[in-house]
């Protein structure tokens, strides 16, 4: 049966669905599912929530009841046909007599795609897959990736000015005076300031340097106001535990005792660690890389996967920036652009310090642009999360 008018705005309302379980259903992916009759009337719906258990589909087929048989079911992934937490919902489907499944793409997890598909038409069900596949597989990019390569997908954010400094210079560093450009140390403005929360809520991790710590005494905290299953982890690299006991990172772990800030060292006292860990900090080491002031990127996130951790934002300066591009493990961008100059020795998106030798051009592919007020951001992607 050919797609209908229905189909394409159904299909829409899936996703929406789907983007209800951001922040609750990771280390799983977003599904949302529509159980609508010939007349595209809905008459069953469901978001997958990891602590509610029940897939979308089971739960739109609950809500549809007896309806839902000879009834469309419109999805954007492929329902599963294994046994995992729960019972295969491709059974119940075909028990409950949905007669047709529209989805948007097929399961990332190589070892299982396509076997819903499989098994839905070994029964007789009509199944027509790849209607809105696009905004269904950057929904779940995050899952793709750790479900393909048991690593995070990394986005590395940054906010700059048109000449790439990411902050003033470290004798303006904590002017107000409004002739600098900036207010405070911000460099881009409230609404490109909010959007970043919108962001830290669609990550499981946020990831920065303690020289950033040491610089900004920032709390890395999502406060979209959103709701979360577990809170977003705070991810910092501290070689030699240079973490001050007074931040604000330790003050909140302290206070609210919410065991989300986890350290990577390479070496430090044991006595610091002590302290640190008595506060409720996780400390773990981890190897240098070739270059060996830093630490391995590459097995710190092997380390967040074995977390669960699907997906990471990166939130440094210069030189995390640099280390990251060099280890090659950023997948994606996502840069802030105030319509300002800094110039002089303003701090700059990465360091030739770090590395001396030229990072090379790194070809950004998929580029949407967004605007902030005056600011505007430029999202793309270095690695495309369903390759292997």
């Amino acid at each position: 049966m050919p797609a209908n008018a229905d189909d394409e705005r159904l299909l829409h309302r899936a996703l929406e669905l789907a983007r209800r379980g951001i922040g609750l259903a990771s280390p799983n992916p977003y599904v949302g599912a529509v159980i609508a009759d010939t007349h595209g009337n809905i008459v069953g719906e469901g978001t997958y929530t990891y602590a509610g258990v029940k897939h979308a589909e089971i739960l739109a087929l609950e809500e549809a009841g007896a309806q839902a048989q000879g009834r469309t079911l419109y999805i954007n992934l492929e329902p599963h046909a294994h046994q995992g937490r729960t019972p295969p919902c491709t059974d119940a489907l075909i028990a409950a007599g949905v007669s047709r499944v529209v989805a948007s793409m097929s399961d990332p997890n190589p070892k299982v795609s396509g076997r819903g598909f499989e098994q839905l038409r070994a029964a007789g069900v009509q199944v027509e897959v790849g209607l809105l596949e696009e905004q269904a597989r950057q929904l779940n990019e995050g899952f793709a990736r750790y479900i393909r390569h048991g690593v995070p997908m990394v986005t590395l954010k940054s906010a700059m000015t048109l000449d790439g400094k990411i902050a003033p210079s470290p004798s303006l560093r904590n002017s107000n005076d409004a002739q600098n450009g900036f207010s405070g140390n911000w460099i881009t403005g409230e609404a490109a300031r909010a959007h970043v929360h919108e962001l830290r809520h669609q990550h499981d991790a946020i990831l920065v340097g303690v020289g950033t710590v040491l610089a900004d005494n920032p709390l890395l905290t999502d406060r979209s106001g959103k709701p979360r299953r577990r809170p977003v982890l705070r991810v910092i690299l501290d070689s030699h535990l240079r973490l001050p006991l007074e931040s604000r990172l330790v003050e909140s772990v302290t206070r609210d005792r919410s065991n989300d800030v986890l350290i990577f060292c390479s070496s430090a006292s044991e006595q610091k660690k002590s302290q640190l860990e008595q506060l409720g900090i996780r400390v773990e080491v981890i190897p240098s890389s070739s270059h060996d002031r830093y630490l391995d990127l590459a097995a710190v996130l092997r380390r967040l996967g074995q977390l669960e951790i699907t997906s990471l934002m990166i939130e440094g300066g210069s030189t995390i920036n640099t280390m990251a591009f060099a280890a090659d493990v950023v997948d994606k961008v996502f840069l802030y652009y105030a319509p300002k100059i800094l110039g002089g020795d303003s701090v700059p998106f990465t360091s030739s310090s770090v590395i001396p030798n030229n990072l090379g051009a790194r070809q950004i592919r998929n580029i949407c642009l967004h605007q902030f007020g005056e600011d505007f951001a430029i999202e793309g992607y270095l690695h495309d999360p369903y390759e292997d």
